[in-house]
């Protein structure tokens, strides 16, 4: 039925109108009183269940940054079957993001382009907001992604930074740093070592007791990535997120002139599968196996899901498969790992 309905009406709408309109939807179940009827029917199977961070997640699927940019539909989505929701990106200051249009869908390679630019409330509002999530019987663990203020110049981003972990920490179940979208200038240069060391020890005092990851581009070399990894494990932090949009075009079947159109911003979905896969398998392979790595990039079945899985991620993230597959994205998922695993413990 979804993909009937995605076909012949929400593929026709402009797609970040055809978000906000799902976006309704997965706010008004619990506002409707809907949610605990919802999770009746996408609830993960105990067996599913994972331990990471010091936090049991009830699947190890969850929602990557950039769906809830303020943290305005976490309890829906934990109504929907995630195990976790990382909210944000959120910004110290309150931003529109850049102008509109922001967001393409190249649907032949079941993927988006975007350039929002952190379009969100401030830390401020989304702490506020949060506060009340973090109160609520049945919710997912939270997880808070912060950025860079785009009036905020690179040298000054550190403090910048601070501001919103002093907000957003005590909320968070999870911080998580993104140095890597390509949508606001001069962030990704924060992935350099000498910018990122400094700055990942400050919001790691801040933070105090709540874990904290970093997130990470797909378009860093081999060994950049290795470097951040090995930084990672020396400053002490929870853990790495890999990875974020890729700047490349390369190998879509999208027509070009199509792709051409669309312009600058990070490319998501089944094109940057294989470099998400490779990025993890470069980190899990120089870091402990304590260490929490989490996978998002191209991820659509339970199959991808559960190859992140063995290839050492400890958690899964997805986003744009949402927009294909449709609000029950995530029992979908579910189900099918516990389909994958009943031969194993049969065997």
């Amino acid at each position: 039925m979804y993909r009937a309905l995605f076909d012949l009406v929400l593929s026709r709408l402009d797609p970040e109108r055809a978000h906000h309109l799902a976006f309704v939807v997965i706010r008004a179940l619990p506002a409707l009183g809907l949610g605990g009827l919802a999770r009746r029917f996408t609830a993960p199977d105990p067996s599913l269940a994972v331990e990471a961070l010091g936090l049991r997640f009830d699947s190890p699927f969850g929602v990557a940054a950039g769906f809830d940019k303020d943290g305005e539909g976490v309890l829906g989505l934990g109504a929907l079957g995630f195990g976790h929701v990382e909210v944000g990106t959120i910004t110290a200051r309150p931003q529109p993001g850049n102008d509109k249009p922001r967001l393409f869908r190249l649907i032949p390679d079941r993927a988006v382009i975007n350039r929002m630019g952190f379009n969100n409330h401030g830390a401020g509002a989304a702490a506020n907001r949060l506060l009340h999530v973090r109160r609520a019987r049945q919710r997912p663990v939270l997880g808070v992604n912060i950025g860079k203020s785009r009036v905020v110049a690179v040298e000054d981003a550190t403090a910048d930074y601070l501001t919103s972990a002093r907000a957003l920490a005590p909320v968070a179940d999870y911080l998580v740093v993104n140095v890597s979208s390509p949508n606001t200038p001069g962030l990704r240069g924060l992935q350099e070592l000498d910018l990122l060391a400094p700055l990942l020890r400050a919001v790691a005092e801040v933070a105090g007791e709540t874990p904290l990851l970093v997130k990470i581009a797909p378009d860093l070399t081999d060994e950049q990535v290795e470097r951040i990894a090995r930084l990672t494990v020396e400053l002490g932090l929870a853990g790495i997120i890999a990875t974020n949009t890729t700047i490349s075009r390369e190998g879509l079947l999208t027509d070009p002139a199509v792709v051409e159109a669309a312009g600058a911003g990070g490319l998501s979905g089944a094109p940057l599968a294989a470099r998400s896969l490779e990025v993890l398998r470069l980190i899990r392979a120089v870091v402990p196996p304590e260490l929490c790595v989490i996978s998002v990039g191209g991820v659509e079945t339970a199959e991808h899901v559960q190859e992140r899985l063995d290839a050492g991620a400890t958690l899964v993230q997805g986003y744009t498969a949402f927009l294909y597959r449709g609000p029950l994205w995530a029992r979908e998922i579910n189900r099918g790992l516990l389909r994958l695993r009943r031969p194993l413990v049969e065997a």
